[in-house]
């Protein structure tokens, strides 16, 4: 049966790869200044508009897909004939891949749910467009539904995410630190290293000092923990700070000169909780723990 790819907006993916894979997707809602607009990969909004309104002190906010969007968006498909490879943004972080079963079971009970086939990717930002990534590589060597989703399921959890931020605001806002950690961490320039864990959620790890430091810091657990798999590609996402990802590739390109390595800006939606010169490495090794 023939299948198609539906993800999420948040997969931070560069639109081009999207496009040019087919690759359909449902986008997250998000607001800046009392304006709702579509996560749509920076087609409406540019991210540089996004950010630069961020740093402007523009109020933001985000909305997961509700279970009707998902309803129509998977009936849509499978009334034409196709089976719906849905890989999710990880459960861990948003309630989009429950709202997804739910829109699953509805369909089940009018006949039409029986070829949806649902991964939640306990992934996000790149890290979640990484397995996309290797997933569609998979179908291009002409892997069944049922493969693509073993071969999902199986990688999900050797996909690394090491997190960064530039200012400690933005943690604080969505819970992620007290307020004396965002006050003490400003006064001194202590940046925290943050990854995703095996239920999908963002895990502060340590804190280091200075915005150099904190990159170099990414760099140096990938170093210790990345291992051969497939073309070997590496991906990075950032908050329009384009100048420390130069310096992130810089010292990945030293050691590891052959991968390849995708770049790509954090969206809106994970952008308005982590804030503009977010920065985030993404790899494969054996496992995340």
């Amino acid at each position: 049966m023939e299948y198609i790819f539906l993800i999420d907006s948040c997969a931070d993916l560069p639109v081009g790869f999207v496009e040019e894979n087919s690759i359909k997707y449902l986008s997250l809602k998000y607001n800046i200044n009392g304006m709702e607009h579509e996560d749509d990969f920076g087609k409406n909004l540019s991210y540089k508009e996004f950010y630069n309104g961020m740093r402007a002190g523009a109020d933001t906010s985000t909305s997961q897909i509700n279970v009707q969007r998902y309803y129509e968006e998977f009936k849509r498909w499978t009334e034409k004939g196709y089976a719906i490879v849905y890989i999710g943004f990880s459960s861990g972080l948003s309630g989009s891949v429950n709202s997804a079963h739910i829109a699953e079971n509805d369909l089940k009970e009018e006949g039409l749910g029986n070829n949806i086939y649902i991964v939640d990717s306990r992934c996000a930002s790149l890290g979640y467009g990484l397995l996309v990534y290797y997933a569609i590589l998979q179908k291009k060597k002409g892997a069944s539904v049922e493969e693509i989703v073993k071969f999902a399921e199986k990688l999900k959890l050797r996909i690394n995410h090491y997190f960064t931020v530039e200012d400690l605001v933005y943690l604080y806002r969505g819970g992620r630190v007290s307020r004396a950690a965002k006050t003490v961490g400003t006064l001194l320039d202590i940046k925290p290293v943050l990854h995703v864990d095996d239920e999908g959620k963002l895990i502060p790890l340590y804190k280091v000092k200075g915005r150099k430091k904190s990159i170099k810091a990414l760099y140096t657990n990938m170093e210790e923990r990345i291992e051969d798999f497939e073309d070997n590609t590496i991906a990075i996402s950032h908050g329009d700070c384009i100048e420390d990802v130069n310096y992130l590739v810089s010292l990945i390109r030293d050691k590891f000169p052959s991968n390849k390595i995708i770049i790509n800006n954090v969206g809106p939606v994970i952008g308005s909780h982590s804030g503009p010169g977010t920065m985030a490495l993404f790899f494969v090794s054996k496992g995340r723990n």
